[in-house]
């Protein structure tokens, strides 16, 4: 293969674990070279770095030809470093039995570093509801933080207050999504993370999820084990009859199984339930 031609394949491939905004700054600041053992990951690091068969892929690349873009970090108060976009680059380089990478070191506050992580990954072709949820969270507090206004989103009503509105328009513009989608994903960090990787897995969609997340944890627990034992998810309409109980006071679990129950005017829609949950309602030998 001719050098132009492998050049532009590693180009390429590099390119599909990094965005626009890394490549340019690549072209202004000074690459170093930086041991993977100095390297910490970004405190609650939002999204998922998977040990999965794309990641081998990438580890493979890598083993063969090297990190042509380097990662983003930054310098940590008492020594070492702190990963701010690359997490998967990391991965990779230490399954491909590298010992160090090139990383661009910029100086940041923690605001600052928060803000460009959130902004890297969420450039990534496929990113998850749980993912997007505690990301915009991080970068709304983070930005509220920098305009010195106190944030509560979650528990603010009317889209004016404290200005919230503004700020929610200024991570869409950043974002490509509505503000009010942001703020729909946002209220996903109040569920529980079993009900959140039922969104993540497709088996409860975005708008009665958000519905779901004004339960109170422990009426989300009891609708979850309802859920597993009449192998079904709420509708919008029935996510939001069950908000409207749990405001009153009145969702106790018979309510929550009678809404459950209701016939939904399209195609019931079953939970895929974990089987060691599910071995809990059989006798040990039984057949499954």
């Amino acid at each position: 293969m001719a050098r132009n031609s492998v050049s532009g394949l590693l180009s390429s491939v590099d390119d599909m674990f990094t965005t626009q905004e890394e490549r340019d700054e690549q072209k202004l600041a000074t690459v170093r070279n930086i041991p993977l053992s100095e390297i910490t990951d970004f405190p609650n690091h939002p999204f998922k770095v998977k040990n999965d068969e794309k990641m081998h892929e990438m580890a493979e690349s890598i083993a063969r030809y090297g990190v042509i873009n380097p990662v983003l970090v930054r310098e940590k108060p008492g020594g070492g470093y702190e990963m701010i976009s690359g997490h998967r680059r990391k991965m990779a380089s230490e399954l491909a039995g590298l010992s160090e990478i090139p990383c661009i070191i910029k100086d940041m506050t923690d605001d600052e570093a928060i803000v460009a992580m959130v902004d890297a990954n969420l450039q990534r072709e496929s990113v998850l509801p749980s993912e997007k949820a505690f990301a915009y969270k991080m970068k709304y507090d983070a930005v509220k933080r920098q305009q010195g206004i106190r944030s509560d989103l979650t528990s603010a009503t009317p889209l004016q207050k404290l200005g919230l509105e503004s700020t929610r328009e200024l991570l869409a513009e950043k974002s490509g999504e509505s503000h009010e989608q942001i703020r729909k994903y946002i209220r996903l960090t109040e569920l529980i993370p079993q009900i959140l990787d039922m969104v993540d897995e497709g088996q409860i969609a975005l708008r009665p999820a958000v519905e779901l997340s004004y339960l109170t944890n422990e009426e989300q627990e009891v609708l979850l084990d309802v859920m597993e034992c009449e192998l079904a998810t709420p509708s919008q309409k029935q996510a939001a009859k069950l908000r409207e109980f749990s405001k009153e006071g009145t969702l106790t679990r018979e309510a929550m199984e009678a809404v459950i129950r209701e016939e939904k005017p399209n195609q019931k829609q079953f939970a895929k339930v974990p089987m060691q949950r599910i071995k809990k309602y059989f006798a040990p030998n039984a057949t499954m």
